[in-house]
């Protein structure tokens, strides 16, 4: 009986996909690779939550390291100081490797995650490469205590929370360099308030 109701679902949300997909054919607009990661765990996962949750952990933190990396590359270009450029640079290597610990344990576990920068993440992009100079520095001090604080959150609640000992493991494993890299990014904004 389950089996059969799961499989009418099945058919039915295929029914829908098609028809939404018809009906915004002509729309050229691109969805957002987050959306579609969690779009795409939540048809795979919607039965079992314990698994749903921990897919949305792990879209968030992929989420994370993107826009860590791309936020980091433009401080290595943009910025003219030699401790912001520095800390860009660090966190260009040091999410890297964590989005490919990230997509490894996503694999194993089937889950599907964003490969590109998320709408939010190229809007906060975008207002940074805005500024320049001092200004610029600043910004991005601001959103590496911001963004940290929030990754820092959530690896937290899922080094508690996550139903998956793997993704447990990895969450409370993750926590030490996250806040260093917290830290890190105070320091620097202390440095450049000063100027």
């Amino acid at each position: 009986m389950k089996k059969l109701l799961l499989a009418g679902k099945v058919i039915l949300g295929a029914g829908l996909i098609i028809i939404f997909l018809n009906s915004c054919k002509n729309e050229t607009k691109q969805e957002d690779p987050k959306e579609v990661a969690e779009d795409s765990n939540e048809a795979k996962f919607d039965s079992i939550d314990d698994k749903k949750d921990d897919s949305e952990f792990l879209v968030d933190i992929a989420e994370v390291n993107l826009a860590e990396i791309e936020i980091g590359k433009l401080a290595q270009t943009k910025s003219t100081n030699i401790e912001v450029k520095k800390f860009g640079k660090m966190l260009v290597d040091e999410h890297t490797k964590s989005a490919s610990e990230v997509s490894a344990l996503a694999k194993a576990k089937n889950f599907t995650l964003p490969t590109s920068l998320t709408e939010e993440g190229q809007e906060e992009y975008n207002k940074l490469n805005e500024k320049s100079g001092v200004d610029f520095d600043k910004k991005f001090a601001d959103m590496m205590i911001d963004g940290h604080e929030k990754a820092i959150d959530k690896l937290r609640t899922a080094s508690e929370d996550a139903k998956d000992e793997d993704v447990k493991v990895w969450a409370s494993n993750s926590i030490a360099g996250l806040t260093a890299h917290l830290e890190h990014a105070k320091l620097l904004k202390q440095n450049l308030d000063k100027k």
